[in-house]
This record gives structure tokens, sequence and C-alpha cells, in this order.
């Protein structure tokens, strides 16, 4: 992941008005609030988003350190979110979480967008995995739920702007913000079970804490407490691959995302992520994804 954050400097606003951070040479956004710079959660129209931005910005893939979700109110688009496109049309509801890279929708959607940083929720168990970096990313809100999602939406936006003029405790907007997030994280998701093993958890925090350190999985699982075929047939069983599969699929996926946000060379890259040499990150992401870093990055 990035090393410390130290530089800032000014940037094109994506959603919020957004903080550029160098991180080295990783470039990030950080949350801004325009309208009240200390307040940790902006709700703002997708429409409203277009008319802030460049054609340039609205098309480029970003990342950016907090929360944004998209509640699809009418209209068809798709959006990338981790070099998967996803259609959209009304109900779906989109959420990528801090970390990961983004294209804002591109079609003529409309939407509501609820952005926050991961700071400003109110603690409750029931949105622990929702706001996880293994997160769903797509949901699509049964045609039962919409009124009621749309509703808690609506109410939270109407808190936030009343927030903004007022500069009222923030108490309120959290709670509504944590109310609707409640919903969000009992509805379907399109691509994982709903019920994750404890067990695989662990792993998938171990795999975020310590890709770009080690590749090996059997180290993996002492670190977790299971031999390394036990590890195996947990991940079998949550997520149909095998532990090494897996921690090949995140540094691969990070590997992607360095390449097309950063103009890192693929040695650098491949450095970060723990090659020794780069005919090695070469031959990885190669095997990986198809195609080398540099036709990738294409």
């Amino acid at each position: 992941m990035a090393t410390k954050m130290s530089q800032r400097c000014a940037a094109d606003e994506v959603g919020s008005r957004l903080t550029m951070v160098k991180s080295g040479q990783l470039a990030s956004f950080g949350f801004s609030n325009p309208d009240r710079g200390a307040l940790g959660v902006e709700v703002v129209d997708l429409a409203v988003l277009r008319r802030r931005q460049t054609a340039d910005t609205l098309t480029k893939v970003h990342r950016t350190d907090f929360h944004q979700l998209f509640l699809v109110t009418s209209g068809r688009a798709t959006t990338m979110v981790d070099f998967v496109d996803h259609s959209c049309e009304p109900g779906t509801l989109l959420h990528a979480t801090p970390g990961r890279v983004l294209r804002l929708p591109v079609g003529d959607a409309e939407a509501f967008m609820v952005l926050f940083t991961p700071a400003f929720p109110p603690p409750l168990d029931g949105v622990r995995p929702l706001l996880s970096p293994f997160a769903p990313v797509r949901r699509t809100v049964p045609k039962a739920e919409q009124a009621v999602v749309t509703r808690a939406v609506q109410d939270l936006k109407q808190e936030y702007r009343r927030n903004v003029l007022t500069n009222e405790p923030v108490e309120l907007l959290r709670q509504l913000l944590g109310a609707l997030l409640l919903r969000v994280a009992r509805l379907p998701s399109d691509t994982d079970p709903a019920q994750v093993d404890s067990r695989f958890e662990r792993f998938q925090q171990e795999l975020e804490h310590s890709f770009a350190v080690t590749r090996n999985a059997a180290e993996y699982a002492a670190r977790i407490g299971y031999s390394l075929r036990s590890l195996n047939r947990i991940c079998l069983a949550a997520a149909g691959q095998s532990a090494k599969a897996l921690i090949d699929a995140r540094v691969a996926l990070e590997a992607k995302r360095l390449l097309v946000h950063t103009d890192l060379s693929s040695a650098a890259i491949g450095h970060r992520l723990g090659f020794s040499e780069a005919t090695n990150f070469t031959k990885f992401f190669t095997r990986e994804t198809g195609e080398s870093p540099g036709s990738f990055r294409q």
C-alpha cells in the first residue's frame, strides 16, 4: 500500500473538493468538503458533480481515501471500479471503498452520491463488513425497497444542507448516515455470498496488510493460526479459489491500480510489490492478466 502521505497540492475536484496527496510517486485524492471544510460527509447529485468537472476529470481514473456511494435514480450508465465495468440502471447501488480505483459513471444516469470519510459514520457492528476493503461493489435495490432507500438518502441530504447552513452539531447527520448504511448492508449483493466465514475474513485482513511483503500462502496460514491445507479449504469454500490464487490476484490488482494511476515505471511498481527483479514482476503480471505491464498501461 502507499507509504505515509507527505506533500499536498491542489487538484481537480472529484465529488467533494479534493486535495491531491503525493506519496512518493503515488497520487491519490483526499476528502475535503467544499461546503463545510471540517465535515466528513457530502451528499451531492451526480448532475451537480458533472457541472463541476472538466470532461477530462469526468473520464479519468481516480483513487480516493474516502467512501463513494452512488444510488442511481434514472437513466443508464457504466461505471468502472477496480477494472470491472458495472452497468447502472435505476435501483443500482454502487459502493467504492477507499483505495479502489474508479471512473465516474459514463452515460445519462442520474444518481445521488454520498461521499464520506472512514471516521465519519457512527460505530455500528452491522455496517462493519460494508465498510471493509472487501465489500461488494454493486447491489441492486429490490423494487419493494427502492422508495425506502431513496427516502433514507433524501433525509440524509436534507439534514446535510441544514447542517451546512446552520453549522449545527453533526450527531443527527452521523446517525442518518448510519441508518442509511444499515439499510444498504442488509441488501443482497450482486456478486458475493451473504455470509462470510470469519476465518476467511481474518485471511483477507492479513492479505490486505501483507500482500506487498509476502506471496507465500504458508506464511499467511501460519500468521492466522491455520495449516496451509485448512486455509486452502477455507478459501475454496468462501471464494472458490486457493489461498495462493487469492494472494496473487490481490498483488495483480494493486499492480493494475499503480499502472493506471501513477507514472511509476514497471520496475518500480514491481519493487513496491516485493519483486526483487523487474523481469520476475513482468512474468508474474503477464501470467496473471494475460498482457504485459506496458500493454495494460497503454
